[in-house]
């Protein structure tokens, strides 16, 4: 292999010239063609294998990516969203001052009644981030329907006050006559076969976009 090497750098090159000509012949591939064979196995043994390059990609398929078209929608979630994030702030707004309130108080320098008023305006504030953050996590914001009318995309609100998006097989849902509501009522349960997790919905004070796709999950509004 070495010799092929030194053959190749050391064997001069034959130009031929035409009379009258300035430039030299050009060279014919195949006197290339000896030395990238020689070359190729000592590449590969400095820089590995030659890997092919991949020019295209498999696209997988997943629900988040399909078109849904919305059959229900709350336009209220917006303020429940706005109150949730508020009742945070709040809350993390008297965490932050009952600390110096009781350095305060243990150095002389704040009474009793400064102490007992800051913690119970800090207990309550508690109490009311985790009762308001119980209600505004179970109410339904929106909900989509998949072309195929199979899939059902539910939207509530988090802890935080953000969206958070389920993806739901229609037939796991129960109607609203299966959840012992009537149609008339005010508020309404989302309830599934699977698990005993309630959401509540409301077509009263929300709005119904798409009837027969909304039936077609919930059944009839009559």
């Amino acid at each position: 292999m070495i010799r092929s090497l030194l053959r190749c750098r050391l064997t001069p090159h034959v130009l031929s010239f035409t009379r009258g000509s300035s430039l030299p012949a050009a060279r014919t591939p195949s006197s290339l063609q000896p030395c990238s064979q020689s070359l190729r196995p000592i590449q590969q043994h400095l820089h590995g294998p030659v890997i092919p390059k991949i020019t295209a990609f498999v696209k997988y398929s997943d629900v988040s990516t399909e078109k849904y078209t919305m059959i229900y929608t709350l336009p209220y979630i917006k303020l429940l969203r706005a109150v949730s994030r508020l009742k945070l702030l709040q809350t993390a707004i008297t965490v932050v001052i009952l600390p110096p309130v009781y350095v305060l108080y243990f150095q002389g320098a704040a009474s009793t009644f400064l102490v007992s008023y800051t913690t119970g305006i800090a207990l309550f504030a508690g109490a009311m981030l985790y009762t308001a953050s119980y209600f505004f996590r179970r109410v339904v914001g929106m909900m989509y329907l998949d072309p195929s009318q199979t899939t059902l995309k539910v939207s509530h609100l988090t802890f935080w006050g953000k969206r958070h998006d389920m993806y739901l097989p229609v037939s796991d849902v129960m109607t609203i006559g299966d959840t012992g509501d009537s149609v008339n009522e005010t508020i309404l349960k989302f309830k599934r076969y699977s698990s005993q997790e309630t959401l509540y919905f409301s077509t009263h004070f929300g709005r119904v976009v798409d009837e027969q796709a909304f039936k077609k999950v919930f059944g009839s509004l009559k």
